[in-house]
C-alpha cells in the first residue's frame, strides 16, 4: 500500500528504520526530529505561522509559533495543532513537546497502512522488544529516490523533500540515508546544508523549517554536553 498522505514525520521514521531488522538506526535525537517534522507539516499545510527570528540587544530571539489556519484533518497533526494553540511558544519549546512519545503511535500508523509490520520478539529470550520490518517498501523507495536526486545528482527538490533534507541535516544523518556509492560523506553533508539553507519555499514555511532545524541542533548540542559532563 502506498499512501500519499504519509506525514513528513512518518517518512523520517521510515528512513531511519532498517528494512530487514525493523530496528531504528541513528535515532539518538529522533524525538526532536519528529517534533520538527510535525512543526514543518503544520506550516506546510498553512495551519501555523512561524516568526522570523529577530535580533534584540545583540542576541537572536527564538522564533515563536502561533496557529493561523484551520484545524488539520489528520488526527496526529490535529493533536500537534492543539498543542501549538494552547499558547504562543518558541519553536524550540514546541519541537520538544511535539515529538515526545510519538515514535510508537507513528509506527502503529505505518503498520496500519501496510508499510511496516509489527513483530514482537524477546532479547536473549527474556526481554520483550518490538521490531518494525518493511512490509511494502514502494513509498520509502520513492522518498529515497527524491533524496538521491537532491543530494547526489544536484536535482532541485520540491518543498516537502527539501524540508525532509533539512530535518535529516539537523539530525546529522543526511549522508546515511542515501546510497552515496563513491561520493564522500562530507560532500553529501555539504549538499544537505545547501538544500536546507536554499531559497525554495515561501517565507513562512522556510521560517518553520529553519526554526525546526535550529531547535533540533540545540537539542543535539544540549544532550551531547550533558552526556560529556556526566562522564567527565
Amino acid at each position: 500500500m502506498d499512501d500519499p498522505r504519509t506525514l513528513i514525520a512518518e517518512d523520517l521514521l521510515l528512513l531511519l528504520l532498517d528494512d530487514d531488522s525493523g530496528r531504528l538506526t541513528n535515532a539518538t535525537y529522533l524525538d526532536s526530529g519528529l517534533g520538527g517534522a510535525f512543526l514543518v507539516d503544520l506550516a506546510l499545510g498553512g495551519h501555523v505561522d512561524v516568526d522570523e527570528p529577530e535580533k534584540k540587544w545583540g542576541f537572536t530571539q527564538a522564533a515563536r509559533v502561533r496557529v493561523t489556519g484551520s484545524l488539520p484533518g489528520d488526527p496526529a497533526l490535529r493533536a500537534a495543532y492543539d498543542t501549538v494553540a494552547e499558547k504562543e511558544r518558541t519553536a524550540q519549546d514546541l519541537v520538544g513537546r511535539l515529538g515526545r512519545k510519538q515514535r510508537d503511535p507513528l509506527l502503529e500508523r505505518l503498520a496500519g497502512r501496510g508499510l511496516v509490520e509489527r513483530r514482537e520478539d524477546r532479547v536473549l529470550g527474556l526481554f520483550p522488544t518490538t521490531r518494525w520490518p518493511a512490509a511494502d517498501a514502494r513509498h520509502e523507495t520513492r522518498v529515497r529516490q527524491q533524496l538521491d536526486s537532491a543530494l547526489l545528482r544536484g536535482g532541485t527538490p520540491d518543498a516537502r523533500t527539501a524540508a525532509l533534507v533539512a530535518l535529516l541535516h539537523g539530525l546529522g544523518v543526511a549522508h546515511r540515508v542515501v546510497d552515496r556509492g563513491d561520493v564522500p560523506a562530507g560532500e553529501v553533508r555539504k549538499r544537505a546544508k545547501q538544500v536546507a539553507e536554499g531559497d525554495w519555499a515561501a517565507q513562512g514555511f522556510a521560517n518553520a523549517v529553519a526554526a525546526a532545524q535550529a531547535a533540533m541542533v540545540a537539542a543535539v548540542v544540549a544532550t551531547t554536553a550533558a552526556t560529556t559532563a556526566s562522564s567527565g
